[in-house]
């Protein structure tokens, strides 16, 4: 809980709660409800699971057009793309690397980036650039609570500077910092006037807390809009610790599979090849 109070706009998955089937006669079976990185689901057009290695990460595309078959492409169905994301870039790449450090300090391996994308219409292409969803956004950003399920009001500490600090065009109306061709504006852009008020303080919360202005849609915590597509990004399965078991599974693919990248490494690897791997394709 301490990485997600500290980055609440982290990429790894919420878990919403473990539970309990008993069956008379049978054993307890447990089992884990999370909350799902590919909401909503309805324009999805294709997915991955990303791991950073190469052996076993092949997934043969064909359906055999049967719609219904729900297929998880891997690391090597990606060759030849990337994840464009425009300006928001630099924080994906750093927000990847903040959530790989904290597993790789739990010992953690096998861990999963999920990425799916969408096509954004048009309506939400010009939207997204108006004032009243920079207000929304910024709203939704700098609600502390985080939650869907919050009760009390959010409340944004920015905005009064931020559209205080807005310039006016022709007509008077004030300039919003998203109004341009690009999205997915990091708060650190947005610059309020430096008046010595408490909103210098709240802007340095936001900065130690490397959060970004989110997407006003569902489930933005996992939602990164590029300059024409939406994406979906989150970390997953990680529960696997590097004990004995997985350091004789690397002893063992050592010698199956020798100079090639395959999952089972150790911790400090793992997350170094994770990163890097995404960085590489990130643009």
């Amino acid at each position: 809980m301490d990485h997600l109070e500290k980055y609440p706009h982290s990429l790894m998955v919420r878990f919403l709660g473990v539970h309990r089937i008993v069956i008379p006669n049978e054993m307890k079976k447990y089992f884990i409800v999370m909350q799902s990185v590919f909401y909503p689901d309805d324009r999805i057009n294709v997915r991955y699971d990303i791991k950073g290695c190469e052996v076993g990460r092949w997934t043969d595309p064909d359906t055999t057009g049967d719609k219904q078959v729900l297929k998880v492409l891997k690391d090597n169905n990606f060759e030849g793309q990337s994840i464009a994301l425009g300006p928001e870039t630099s924080w994906f790449a750093q927000q990847v690397k903040l959530d790989a450090e904290f597993l790789r300090g739990l010992n953690v391996l096998d861990y999963s980036l999920l990425l799916a994308h969408q096509p954004l219409h048009r309506d939400e292409l010009d939207g997204k650039h108006s004032l009243a969803n920079l207000v929304v956004r910024t709203t939704k950003s700098v609600d502390l609570a985080d939650s869907p399920t919050e009760s009390s009001p959010p409340t944004a500490p920015l905005l009064s500077g931020t559209l205080g600090g807005a310039s006016s065009g022709p007509t008077g109306r004030p300039l919003a910092a998203a109004e341009g061709p690009d999205e997915g504006i990091p708060l650190q852009e947005i610059h309020p006037p430096h008046d010595g008020t408490s909103t210098d303080a709240d802007i340095q919360g936001f900065l130690e807390h490397h959060r970004r202005l989110l997407p006003n849609c569902k489930n933005a915590i996992h939602v990164i809009d590029g300059p024409d597509r939406r994406h979906f990004v989150g970390i997953i399965d990680i529960f696997t610790v590097y004990g004995w078991k997985k350091k004789l599974e690397n002893l063992w693919k050592c010698l199956r599979f020798p100079g090639r990248d395959f999952s089972t490494v150790r911790p400090s690897r793992y997350s170094e090849r994770f990163c890097q791997w995404i960085q590489d394709r990130s643009e």
